[in-house]
């Protein structure tokens, strides 16, 4: 919990105001049975209207006093809760952003989401709480207390003696309450994970007709959230009867004794009613306060879940003296002696790979499925860090580089084109914020994606679907290059990006990217992609297998032959 309170201190002025007038209404509640207690005593006993009129107006103007400061008090305190919810929402997303792969591996998607929407509502209510009720709660018992003892301190001592009891047991609750609602938290985030799955694999769910399966996964999912969820309600409602019994017993103690005392002449009728007044203050206090210590312990366990986030140690930063002028002016790439291991497994998907790749050349890198061509290329705009061996751009090695310094000059395109929400040329514009409608358009040219976007209904202001849903495969890889090239990088990173295009297509991309003086690393399946390129690589299990040129590999590779004839046929390898 202490880790949320710097959140609060850019509103201390008004966390303030709003303790100030929650104090005025507590002195308002408090004086009530007080000034009650006078008008029975001197006024009704005595039959003096005068008195009755003057208290009753006091009264009657310290309710107003009251009611207005609640109000007030209640706009203050909301003021500060939602503002505390944007601030800790904002740093949470702004932490997330900051993550390496490496860090997003120790939370699911969905738990991320859970903790930025649920969690931040459940702390942010708290806030609002603390400000109006949480505060005024325990306030309410004190002084409820210390005045009932000023009455009367015989009558008192009933509460005196039932108010540690009520205590010890609402810690108990409170305490095996936070153990349960955060288990509610961790089967929420199952749940949410269960749907955030489904709703992007809704196409191959009804390709596959597996409906009902997942309606049978997701109900198991929600049955663990409603069991668990039903479990800590049952503590709710197991802790506002005891408590609200306890009192209610109390107070008949307090009626009876009472009653006792003013037929012996030890006290009069006032000072009972003052009593009972204050005791069933307490009683309507502890029930609040039951319902309190319940969400405290629902935000403790929200509070943790949100400093699991912010506080995860960021394991892929900038160096302490990062060079942060360095421009990448060649592209010339060097591996040395790399290998790789993904945090958290064992076995290397690189090992001892060394290359060197001159400034503007175009190299194909071929392999089988999990071969680590993927792997290979992460490393290069600093996804992950090696474990071992370097990585140099220019002869400079990237780890002394700033992050953003080397990421901005490298044009990546992933294996899966990931589009957002928004229109093509927000889409396109997402790779260079402050380019021209020209530059826009240019790259898409060269992506060969322009004409196909001249025939959509608003050409590039039509509005793409999620993950370009309206899109075709082919189609979604060409503008995820054209976001590529509007950079203009250095170094120009393909993973796969041309699989789903014909081979006119592809042909004619290849041919516009020798405009580009970047150093261009293209992963591929496709034997005609590497004929094109300056070089070619061959990775099998993690190892670079063979480097050269088309020819040259066609005649000592056996793996890249095998790879050519599976698409050429024999006669390619034969006749080589």
């Amino acid at each position: 919990m202490q880790k949320l309170f710097p959140f609060l201190k850019p509103y201390r002025w008004r966390m303030g105001i709003a303790i100030m007038l929650m104090l005025t209404e507590l002195a308002v509640e408090l004086w009530h049975p007080m000034i009650m207690a006078k008008i029975i005593n001197e006024g009704i006993a005595h039959k003096d209207l005068s008195l009755i009129y003057w208290w009753g107006a006091v009264m009657i103007g310290m309710s107003l006093l009251g009611f207005l400061s609640g109000i007030i008090n209640s706009y203050y305190a909301a003021y500060v809760s939602q503002h505390v919810g944007f601030d800790i929402r904002k740093r949470l997303f702004e932490k997330i952003q900051q993550f390496s792969f490496a860090n997003f591996n120790q939370f699911q998607s969905a738990s991320l989401i859970t903790r930025v929407t649920s969690d931040v509502s459940v702390a942010q209510n708290l806030v609002f709480m603390a400000l109006r009720i949480m505060m005024r709660a325990p306030l309410l018992i004190i002084g409820s207390m210390t005045m009932a003892l000023l009455v009367d301190y015989k009558l008192a001592l009933i509460l005196v003696v039932v108010m540690p009891l009520l205590f010890v047991f609402l810690v108990w609750s409170m305490k095996r309450g936070f153990k349960l609602f955060r288990s509610v938290q961790e089967r929420l985030d199952q749940a949410n994970s269960v749907l955030r799955e489904n709703l992007l694999g809704m196409r191959l769910i009804k390709a596959f007709v597996r409906q009902d399966h997942e309606i049978q996964r997701f109900g198991q999912a929600n049955q663990a959230l409603k069991e668990r969820t039903m479990s800590a309600l049952r503590l709710v409602e197991l802790t506002f009867p005891i408590v609200l019994l306890i009192l209610n017993l109390s107070v008949l103690s307090i009626l009876w004794f009472g009653h006792v005392e003013v037929i012996a002449g030890g006290v009069n009728v006032g000072e009972v009613v003052a009593v009972i007044n204050y005791s069933m203050r307490i009683t309507g206090a502890f029930s609040v306060i039951s319902f309190i210590l319940m969400n405290l312990s629902r935000a403790k366990a929200s509070a943790q879940r949100i400093s699991e986030v912010l506080e995860t140690e960021i394991d892929l930063t900038d160096a302490s003296h990062a060079n942060d002028t360095y421009q990448v002016t060649r592209g010339a790439i060097e591996f040395r002696d790399v290998s790789f291991q993904y945090p958290g497994y064992d076995s290397s998907v690189l090992q001892s790979i060394s290359f060197t790749v001159k400034g503007g050349d175009t190299v194909a890198i071929l392999g089988a499925t999990g071969s680590g061509k993927s792997s290979l290329f992460q490393l290069i705009p600093r996804l992950y860090d090696v474990n071992s061996g370097k990585v140099s751009i220019d002869g400079f090695d990237i780890s002394q580089m700033k992050l953003e310094q080397l990421r901005n000059q490298i044009g990546f395109v992933p294996q899966e084109a990931m589009l957002f929400t928004g229109t093509v040329r927000e889409n396109v514009l997402w790779g260079k914020e402050d380019a021209s409608m020209e530059e826009v358009i240019e790259a898409c040219q060269h992506a060969q994606i322009h004409e196909t976007i001249m025939r959509l209904p608003k050409q590039y202001e039509t509005v793409l679907g999620q993950k370009g849903v309206n899109l075709s495969g082919g189609q979604k890889q060409r503008l995820s290059i054209a976001r590529a090239l509007i950079r203009k990088p250095q170094i120009l990173l393909l993973d796969d990006s041309t699989s789903a295009l014909d081979a006119n297509t592809e042909a004619k991309l290849m041919e516009s990217l020798h405009e580009y003086p970047c150093t261009t690393l293209i992963i591929t399946q496709k034997v005609s992609t590497a004929i094109q390129a300056d070089h070619v690589m061959v990775l099998e299990n993690g190892t670079l297998l063979a480097q050269g040129t088309h020819e040259q590999l066609l005649a000592q590779c056996e793996l890249y032959q095998r790879i050519v004839e599976s698409q050429y046929g024999k006669e390619a390898v034969s006749h080589a």
